[in-house]
């Protein structure tokens, strides 16, 4: 089983990754899916989404639950029906659940050249003009992008913009941490951030930050 990593994070909270290697007839065995997933996978146009969809489940089986212990709200938002808290990322070959105590978010990313098109939509793109290494530039922007992405999946309100109401502190690459905030309806919150990267893939994962300066 391509269990690509456990990540213990504290006591509480636990991340693990799968690197999708197996077919799909392969990953459908053993899977036992609601109605409503099976019709969700069902409507997957694309082979890899089915394949991703269905090693979530088997993330899930790692640590003991099943298709039917998992819901959405209406915003989307994955939860567990014994109360703990999870969060779920799937980009190309790679899948990834976080679990903890409290409200967590995760997020994979593929390093792409593509991120410099769509940057601007994301993050002030002159704050990185001193970075001459356009490789670094690929790294941090997709950092950036990740990072904001598992905060978007935790905070999970309707109308909070990456751009406008999540900001993101500088970070050194060998640190694998950083911090960010969301303001929004005047409210600022903090949380801190985790990130790795693997087979040219970022993943950044999110927690309340309990005691911010």
């Amino acid at each position: 089983m391509p269990l690509y990593k456990t990540i213990t994070v504290n006591n509480h909270t636990k991340v693990l990754i799968w690197k999708i290697e197996e077919p799909y007839e392969k990953l459908r065995e053993n899977v036992s899916l609601t109605s409503h997933c099976q019709d969700r996978m069902e409507g997957m146009k694309s082979d890899i989404h089915r394949r991703g969809f269905l090693s979530v489940r088997h993330l899930l089986a790692e640590e003991g639950y099943a298709d039917h212990d998992l819901f959405y709200d209406g915003h989307g938002k994955p939860h567990l029906k014994d109360g703990k808290f999870i969060s779920i990322t799937h980009s190309f070959i790679f899948s990834a659940i976080i679990l903890s105590d409290s409200e967590v978010g995760i997020d994979i990313e593929k390093q792409r050249d593509k991120i410099l098109r769509i940057a601007h939509k994301f993050t002030p793109i002159q704050e990185y003009r001193t970075i001459a290494n356009f490789d670094a530039l690929i790294r941090k922007l997709t950092i950036v992008w990740g990072a904001k992405e598992a905060i978007y999946k935790l905070y999970a309100e309707p109308g909070v913009s990456f751009l406008q109401n999540i900001n993101i502190n500088d970070f050194d690459f060998d640190s694998f941490k950083t911090t960010g905030k969301v303001f929004f309806k005047g409210e600022t919150t903090h949380y801190v951030l985790d990130f790795l990267e693997f087979e040219e893939f970022t993943c950044v994962y999110a927690l309340p930050e309990l005691n911010p300066a």
